[in-house]
């Protein structure tokens, strides 16, 4: 084995064909060795090599004859001064932060941890106990992979339509998904996952975490894990536990295939990522990776006490994005991700974390500079959660051009209206016209708006409609854990019901929250499973349940099939209305000279709504006009869009309530497309009705009519 200097760049373990080259970044340490081990089982390292060269902070040297499939890890040596932002302790086997592969993974003891479990002293003592046995190996891995003409969709967002789900969860019980590739990678390219998803009419998958995480200590010792993967400790590494093949890295390739295949579909792929904190925790954490490469480096510390940690994101620290070598390993994973792993963008977890120069969350700050000069990643889609826990940190609005956001305000608003709350008719029709009062100040579009009534953190849809009050007692923490969801909407009887009465209640308020979110201007999500009716029990923090709770069920009852047919006809009627996903806000004025406005507000019996009527407040039904000929659009090849001109009736009254349908002109007709109150073709018997004449409408429903296009 030959050891030559090597170079400082690219960072990580890189093979080129004859040996690999390997480079650490440590600003303080003292030294470094790199500890070569035979597999990923090994508790000893066959090869021990001190790094002597050290260029720009990077320590790093060549190694020839060394191929992939090699594990390894390091050791850092440099102060263990707690109270001055130093744990080094070389005694600590340490993860690679740019490792492509992780082999295994921590398996929890007292060496764990580089203080001694027990001091009196607690993180300030010094344990010299080795932890080799229990930490993960990295794994050199070889990035060759036959592409092909694969390449990143680039799908409109006005043609978007994203399904959220985990790789586990989606396939893990699925009949038609072989034994071996259940809950993994390789299930999501099956011939009946593509299917589904293809005649689900979504375009792009937001996959849960899928870098490496780590299962918390406190939920192993539990017997729970951490299912949901918000617990990071890889940034470049996909998760093994979803490989069917896990050996020497060859999960990596299995990845880089479920891609292709999901992109050979036509179908995007997100992920779901956290790079706002890491799963070493607070200062009473493991030793795993960053903390004992480079604590005061890779974490926010209290300036004043840099024992301690800023903690933005209620995980025990914060990723010090102020660093600049912090943010490079964020924006090197952002790229690879990309370049080598074809993903299509990104949902950042906890987004506002990442943007804190300081203290106050900056829409200038060095992270969206980079991210909107970098020609790679400016052209991906960006998605923000835009908030987190810190003073400041609700940002729903404010993040920068470029960037798309989870619309929270959208969900609540949706929430409150369809479980029959007064006061919301303003609110909800800024919502449902894209958030204009959101987005449109800053130069953004209706697409920067992404709309969503549920997602992983929280009730299912299912479970939205059938529980006043979570149960998550399943977790152990006697129900104190998750958010006591008061926007739930509930028929009057907690858990399974057998009055046909309450059921069919329960299935048209299904009916109803996917209706608004698919007729809503704006970027649909829908949670994985919602279109199935999955539930949880009443638990609506299922983080920790990779069990039957969280996983998806696919033997579907008659109301399971109806709603899936519901989900799909209410996708391709988006599809094929442009009218419904518009690339520019409503003016709410005439167009090119038509005779009706892009957009008009009726009243249920058919006069125009007043100022009055909006400051009145109370109101609970409402007719939205969206005139199809007057959109004042032109398609990618500069072709006039003109769609159908669209009337939606809303009415969250707990009676029916009959609505005069609107007529701009003598003798126009509508037709009836969709009724909410309809659990089989949704058509009305009689289909068509005279401007004029009035549309029964039940309680608690949404119909959608057409003008007739010969008038």
């Amino acid at each position: 084995m030959r050891v030559w200097p090597g170079h400082p760049y690219p960072l990580g373990a890189t093979w080129d064909g004859e040996g690999v080259n390997f480079a650490l970044f440590s600003e303080h340490a003292t030294a470094v060795e790199l500890c070569l081990f035979d597999g990923p089982e090994s508790t000893k390292e066959s090869h021990r090599i001190r790094l002597e060269e050290r260029t720009d902070q990077v320590w790093h040297a060549y190694i020839h004859g060394l191929w992939p499939g090699q594990h390894y890890g390091y050791r850092v040596h440099g102060p263990y001064a707690p109270k001055e932002g130093h744990r080094f302790n070389h005694h600590k086997l340490l993860i690679d932060p740019y490792a492509k592969s992780i082999a295994g993974t921590v398996e929890w003891s007292d060496a764990m941890f580089g203080y001694q479990i027990g001091n009196h002293n607690v993180d300030l003592s010094f344990d010299t106990r080795d932890n080799a046995s229990n930490i993960p190996k990295c794994v050199v891995v070889d990035q060759a992979f036959t592409w092909g003409g694969d390449r990143q969709l680039k799908t409109p967002w006005d043609r978007t339509v994203i399904y959220e789900v985990h790789v586990k969860g989606f396939t893990a019980r699925h009949p038609e998904v072989p034994d071996h590739m259940r809950g993994t990678y390789s299930g999501l390219t099956s011939p009946a996952v593509i299917d589904h998803l293809l005649e689900l009419g979504v375009t792009a998958v937001e996959l849960l975490p899928v870098h490496h995480f780590v299962r918390d200590k406190h939920l192993a010792d539990r017997g729970l894990t951490n299912y949901w993967g918000y617990n990071t400790i890889g940034f470049l590494s996909p998760d093994i536990r979803y490989a069917v093949s896990p050996v020497r890295g060859r999960h990596v390739r299995e990845f880089k295939t479920m891609v292709k295949t999901l992109h050979s579909a036509g179908i995007e792929v997100i992920l779901d990522v956290v790079y706002n904190h890491t799963a070493e925790g607070n200062q009473l954490g493991p030793t795993l990776s960053f903390r004992g490469i480079d604590n005061a480096a890779y974490y926010r510390l209290v300036d004043n006490d840099k024992r301690y940690y800023m903690d933005y994101t209620g995980c025990g620290n914060t990723l010090n994005v102020t660093h600049p070598r912090t943010l490079q390993l964020i924006m090197d994973s952002l790229r690879y991700w990309v370049t080598e792993m074809h993903v299509d963008g990104f949902r950042f977890d906890l987004a506002s974390t990442l943007a804190r120069e300081l203290h106050a969350v900056d829409r200038l700050s060095a992270f969206f500079d980079i991210l909107h000069q970098d020609p790679i990643l400016s052209q991906t889609k960006l998605i923000a959660e835009p908030w987190d826990v810190g003073e400041g940190g609700y940002q729903v609005g404010n993040f920068p051009v470029g960037w798309a956001e989870w619309n929270g305000k959208y969900r609540d608003t949706i929430r409150r209206y369809v479980k029959g709350d007064g006061g919301q008719m303003a609110e909800l029709a800024y919502r449902l016209t894209g958030s204009s009062d959101l987005y449109s100040m800053s130069g953004r579009r209706p697409f920067a708006s992404i709309n969503f009534v549920t997602a992983h953190d929280g009730f299912t849809l299912h479970d939205l409609v059938s529980y006043n009050d979570k149960h998550n007692e399943a977790n152990g923490e006697n129900n104190q854990d998750g958010t006591n969801d008061n926007d739930s909407w509930n028929c009057g009887v907690e858990g399974p019901s057998s009055d046909p009465a309450i059921l069919e209640l329960r299935e048209r308020q299904k009916r109803n929250f996917l209706t608004l979110l698919f007729l809503s201007q704006g970027v649909p999500m829908l949670c994985g499973g919602d279109e199935i009716g999955r539930a949880q029990k009443g638990n609506n923090n299922a983080y920790c349940q990779d069990n039957e709770i969280s996983w998806f069920d696919w033997n579907l009852d008659h109301a399971q099939s109806n709603l899936l047919a519901f989900v799909r006809q209410l996708i391709a009627f988006r599809k094929n209305h442009p009218v419904l996903r518009r690339r520019r806000f409503f003016q709410g004025r005439h167009i090119r000279g038509s005779e009706v406005k892009d957009l008009s507000w009726f009243r249920p019996d058919g006069k125009e709504m007043t100022d009055e009527d909006w400051n009145a407040g109370y109101s609970k039904s409402l007719v939205l006009r969206l005139a199809g000929d007057a959109i004042a659009e032109r398609d990618q090849k500069g072709r006039p869009i003109v769609d159908d001109t669209l009337l939606i009736l809303l009415n969250a009254h707990h009676t029916p309530l009959a609505f005069t349908l609107p007529a701009h002109k003598r003798g126009i007709r509508w037709h009836a497309m969709l009724d909410t109150s309809l659990p089989g073709d949704n058509e009305k018997q009689v289909s068509t009705f005279k401007g004029g004449e009035q549309y029964e409408m039940e309680a608690r429903s949404i119909a959608v009519l057409r003008l007739d296009g010969k008038h």
